[in-house]
């Protein structure tokens, strides 16, 4: 009984197989997408590992990864409203060698869930691994920066307005307050109201644009594309349109023309261009499952038109050599405008810093006005 009872609580405590997640740039140097960059942004570069309890690699395993945004975050929110607490990728993958590896650009800061499920295609080779690994993005330290310098400008602004309500003012019979207070006080409010109606007319503008978007669209029929060389077919099919903040589905198949039969000696290389640009937000190189299929959704997060390239080459180890090939696919993303309160809170935090620098400078001026006359 002492050996079994042993033999249960070893068992019970011995290592079991996991996933380990490495990423390129080092996940402490990580940061956001950053739309209006200068300089060229490549996506991160995730590599996914499933190992046994003695940290050997397991063969011939089958992926699907999902990973999903941070939560919204109501009092402080991203470059990306509508990104928030959705999912960015779908992603379901052969690997004989137990790695999955891809590239995904990130575009929000926060904590990201990868969950991965990994099953063995050879039946019980191993145990099923579900695992969910938070992977941390931090914000780049130039918003910080940028949102300082605003700050401040936006105090001093309000402490000249509360010096100038401070000072000694004379009002002229009939007036309600003194004419640089009331100068003041209209020149505020043109530009409160020149603040409001910018921020609801340029988050209007892509709800009118995504609407004629959809009108134009509705109607089009989904014509996979497809190409043929070397006695393969090469199929890419999905959406040709898709909404910020949803999922597109894909799917890249080769079939061997002459048998019928689907083509699994080959490797699929998918890229996701952002068309105005021209950067990368998706890749993967990888192989495909049993019936020659590559399936896989994601989302485009900044409602811009982008084009999906797969490109089918040989296996080193492949009998059938041929030359590389692509098909491609244009994909129309409808924006979606920052939600009203996502808005007016970005507005209500300006109001509020310039109204404490008012209520600073007037508190100023007045002490200092009080000090005057008590030292005559």
């Amino acid at each position: 009984m002492g050996l079994i009872f042993y033999g249960c609580i070893g068992s019970a405590q011995s290592p079991q197989a996991t996933v380990h997640l490495t990423t390129t740039p080092p996940e402490s140097q990580l940061i956001p997408f950053e739309a209006e960059a200068v300089k060229q942004q490549s996506p991160v570069h995730l590599k996914l590992q499933a190992v046994d309890a003695a940290g050997h690699a397991l063969k011939n395993a089958y992926f699907r990864l999902q990973i999903l945004t941070p939560s919204p975050t109501p009092w402080l929110t991203t470059d990306f409203p509508i990104v928030e607490g959705t999912k960015l990728l779908d992603i379901e993958a052969n690997s004989p060698t137990g790695e999955l590896q891809l590239q995904q650009m990130l575009p929000i800061r926060g904590n990201y869930q990868l969950l991965v499920s990994v099953t063995p295609t050879i039946a019980n080779a191993f145990t099923p691994i579900q695992q969910t690994i938070t992977l941390g993005v931090a914000e780049n330290w130039i918003k910080y920066r940028n949102g300082g310098i605003l700050a401040v400008i936006l105090l001093i602004v309000g402490l000249g307005g509360g010096w100038v309500i401070g000072g000694p003012q004379n009002i002229q019979p009939g007036e309600f307050a003194p004419q640089r207070v009331r100068l003041l006080l209209s020149g505020a409010t043109l530009v409160a109201i020149m603040a409001l109606v910018v921020v609801n007319v340029s988050a209007e503008l892509p709800d009118s644009h995504a609407h004629e978007h959809h009108q134009e669209h509705s109607q089009k029929v989904d014509n996979p594309p497809v190409l043929q060389s070397k006695g393969l077919e090469l199929r890419l099919a999905g959406n040709d349109h898709t909404t910020v903040g949803k999922l597109a589905n894909f799917t890249a198949q080769v079939i061997d023309t002459q048998t019928g039969k689907p083509a699994t000696d080959v490797l699929f290389s998918v890229k996701a261009t952002q068309m105005e640009h021209d950067w990368i937000t998706f890749a993967y190189l990888g192989t495909p499952d049993t019936t020659g299929k590559l399936v896989w959704k994601q989302q485009f997060f900044d409602g811009a038109p982008y084009k999906v390239d797969v490109e089918v080459s040989p296996q080193p180890t492949a009998v059938h050599q041929f030359s590389p090939f692509r098909v491609s696919k244009d994909i129309d993303v409808e924006p979606v405008a920052p939600p009203v309160t996502v808005r007016f809170t970005s507005l209500a935090y300006f109001t509020s810093i310039v109204v404490a620098g008012l209520l600073l400078g007037l508190g100023w001026r007045r002490g200092w006005t009080i000090k005057a006359w008590l030292n005559t």
